[in-house]
This record gives structure tokens, sequence and C-alpha cells, in this order.
């Protein structure tokens, strides 16, 4: 390297140094070019003074540029389905399916019997049919799409009943009544917030009533003075007015959560056998599968919904399709799914097994972060999350970080810049601050060695 200079050179002899050189042959002539015009600019701005100095730059830029956005993290947050960090982990199984489809050509719509064209849901619906009951099954991008596409395609410019105490906000202000209102119905509301009987429905259908709708309240509890119908009083009322009842699951469970210690969620054959014709729910919650929105019901129907020309819109790809697959295949063997499906083990872990995990990991943690910090293990309690029964709580443990210092305001913001540290990490750490706190809840922390691996690369 030469001496430092005031003048920038220019860009052509930058880009002639062997240094330079080298990082074009590993990221290519354009980006280094814009790396170095961007590095002369901050020479004549004073903040670089000399070549090492802008070689350096140009290296720590180039690198920055294409690091991948999305990255593995720790969740420590004591969510388990945390909408803001992808939801459900994937079993071995689905990463496998989505890689083998990935790297070439499948046959996503080609029926390989006949050599003809296929249909993508072809892969899914069998499997969705056995496991639910259901006569056939369709499958978009996610569960909002799939209330929109039912809506949309059985109840177009016409009424759909509700209750008024089913007006739900799925998240991000993303409410029932606008779905409905985008899928061209016209809603009609019936009983109160609190209070719906059968008589409000009865009295509600008219001729141009297209569909009845009850929307399954995960994310909220009406307690105290309150009415609401079930599946089949609803199933009873449509049957008599000759028209299709859906039902919005929500996350939707396939299975019964209450025979493994977890509080109870709509289980979708159970739905179905009261007489509802169709149900919406997710595939990335309790299902524990990619993010998609299954609709299951009656055949009529789903063919109705699978002519719809937004289904095509909101139809998955091949990946998802395979981890879907591979995930309804697990639900197979009911002896082994807990164990070899993420979200369910996981949901499932006993405190004690947590409360081991953060023992292990306590030593290691307060040599990281020095005396400035005490460090303990607390219980706490984890949520299922992403709308999953919400007031429903999992006893758990938590790494528990505390300031050493004596001011209330010198403690929050030392907890604010150790929790930005830990999300600086190579794999970031994202945990929660509480009560004075910054706790580290391990309920999805399986292996100890994930944690002191992320926390060595900071050493």
């Amino acid at each position: 390297m030469t001496a430092a200079i005031n003048r920038p050179p220019a860009v052509d002899r930058v880009l002639a140094w062997p240094l330079v050189q080298q990082l074009i042959a590993d990221h290519g002539r354009a980006l280094v070019l814009d790396g170095v015009r961007a590095a002369l600019q901050l020479w004549r701005d004073g903040q670089i003074s000399d070549e090492e100095a802008l070689v350096h730059w140009l290296r720590q830029h180039l690198l920055a540029t294409l690091a991948p956005s999305m990255r593995p993290v720790l969740n420590l947050t004591g969510t388990v389905l945390h909408t803001n960090l992808g939801r459900a982990p994937l079993p071995p199984e689905a990463v496998a399916a989505m890689n083998a489809v990935a790297l070439g050509a499948s046959n996503l719509e080609f029926d390989l019997v006949s050599g003809q064209r296929g249909d993508r849901d072809d892969h899914v619906e069998q499997w969705i049919c056995r496991l639910t009951g259901a006569e056939a099954a369709t499958v978009v991008n996610n569960n909002a799409a799939a209330v929109l596409l039912v809506l949309n395609a059985l109840a177009n410019r016409r009424e759909v009943v509700v209750s008024r105490g089913e007006l739900i906000e799925i998240g991000g202000s993303f409410r029932l009544p606008d779905i409905m209102a985008r899928a061209g119905c016209k809603l009609r509301e019936v009983g109160a917030t609190n209070r719906t009987h059968p008589r409000d429905y009865s009295e509600a259908v008219g001729p141009r009533t297209a569909l009845l709708l009850k929307a399954h309240t995960s994310n909220y509890r009406i307690d105290g003075f309150s009415t609401a119908l079930d599946e089949s009083q609803l199933a009873a009322i449509a049957r008599e007015h000759s028209v299709p009842l859906a039902v919005d699951l929500g996350s939707g469970s396939l299975i019964d959560l209450q025979a493994l210690g977890l509080p109870a969620e709509p289980v979708v054959a159970q739905v179905l056998a009261q007489g509802v014709d169709v149900v919406t729910f997710s595939g990335d919650k309790l299902l524990g599968g990619p993010q998609a929105g299954i609709i299951a019901g009656r055949a009529d129907l789903i063919a109705r919904i699978r002519k719809s020309p937004l289904k095509r819109a909101l139809r998955c790809d091949k990946m998802t399709l395979a981890a879907l697959e591979a995930v309804l295949r697990l639900y197979a063997d009911p002896d082994t799914l807990v164990q070899r499906v993420p979200t369910l083990r996981l949901l499932t872990r006993s405190a004690e097994s947590i409360q081991q995990t953060c023992a292990a990991l306590l030593p290691d943690l307060q040599r990281w972060v020095g005396d400035g910090f005490a460090v303990d293990v607390c219980a706490v309690s984890s949520q299922i999350g992403s709308g999953s029964l919400p007031l429903d709580v999992l006893p758990s443990a938590a790494l528990r970080l505390r300031s050493a210092s004596g001011n209330r305001r010198e403690r929050s913001r030392a907890l604010r810049q150790l929790a930005e540290r830990l999300r600086r990490l190579p794999q970031p750490v994202i945990g929660r601050i509480a009560d004075d706190s910054l706790l580290l809840d391990c309920r999805c922390l399986e292996q100890p060695q994930v944690l002191l691996s992320a926390l060595e690369s900071d050493a």
C-alpha cells in the first residue's frame, strides 16, 4: 500500500490494484465498481485517507451488501409460534422435500401415469381428506387468503351472516369485515357482541343469503354473560335454510391437543363431523408445517372454490406443497408424531427439561455478560403464539439477566443495549424485556450448544 495522499486515486487505478482485482474475481466487477465509487466519495469527505483503509472499507461493504437479509435466529422470546420469527419450525422431512423439488423440475402439475396435465392440489388433497374426513380440499398461501377465496367463490355479491362477537381482527389491522368487503360480500351482522341465539341466524337468512360463517375466536375470549352457537347448532340452521356453513378455525389442529396436556383447540375432523360444509385453517401454526391456508369440506363447494380466478393468484408454489405433504405424512403415525413435528415437541416440553437447559447455560452466559449483569434461572410462562390460545400459557424457565446498576433508567438502558448486542450476533438471539430483566426463555432451545456457539462468536 502507498502512503496516505490527499487526493483520491482515479477509479480505474483502484480497480487495477491486486487486492481489488481479487474482490472482482470473488464478487463481480459491477458490485465492486459501485463500491469503489462509494469509497472514493468517502475519501473526498475525509472519512477515508489512504489505500489500505479504502480496500478494508470496500471488503466490508461487499460482505455487508451480499449478506442475506433473512437469517436464522434463536427464538428465546417464549412464544413458540412467533409471527415475526417465521412461526412453525419445519421437521427435517419437510426441509428435505423442499430441497428435492427446488433443485430441478418436478411433477408439480403433471400426471406421471397419464402423461397429461395434473392439478397441484393432488399432492396434498388425499392426505388432508384422510386426516380430516373431508370430501375434498384445496390449498392457498395462507389462512387469510383461504377465507378471502371461500367468501369470494361462494358469496360474491351476496350476504354472509356472521355473529357480531366473531368479527375478529386477525392481526396487523386485518379484520374479517375488511376481508369480506374485498371478497365482494355483504356482511350481515347478527346478535350482540357477547350473546347470539339461534333465532338471530334464522331471522337473518333471506333470498340474498349465500353463506353462514363462524369464525373461531382464537385470539381473544369473552367470559361471563355470553352465549355462542356451536358448529352443530349452526349446521342445523344452515341445512334448514339450504345454505352452506363455513367455519374459519384460524390455527386449526389435526389432533386433540388436550391429549398432549395442552389447552383445547378445535380439531378439524371433529368440526367437519358436526355438519360444517367448509373449514379453513393454517398450515404453519398448530399443524406445524409451512405457511399455507387449507380449505376442506364438501366436494361440490371445493370444486366451486377451485374455479375462482382468485385461486390461481393465491395458489402455493412447489416448495410449499412439498413441505406440507411431508408434514401431513408424519400425521399418519400418531405414535411418533410429537417427536417428529418440532412445533408439537416444543409445545409439550416439560418445565423441568427447560430448566435443565437453562442451568447448563448459566455459567457460560454469566461469563459472557460480565460483572455488569447478574444471571439466574427463573420460572416463566411461554405462549403458543400467532393468535393461538393467547390467554393460555405453558410453564417454562428462562435465563434472567438483570443489570447491576442502581439507577432504574440506567438499568433500562443497559438491558436495551444487551438485547441489541444479542441481536447483533452472527446468529442473532432474540429474548424479551420484562420486569426490569432481559429474559431468555429456553423452551425453543433444545440444544444448549447452539446458544453457546452464538455467544462464542462474540467472544
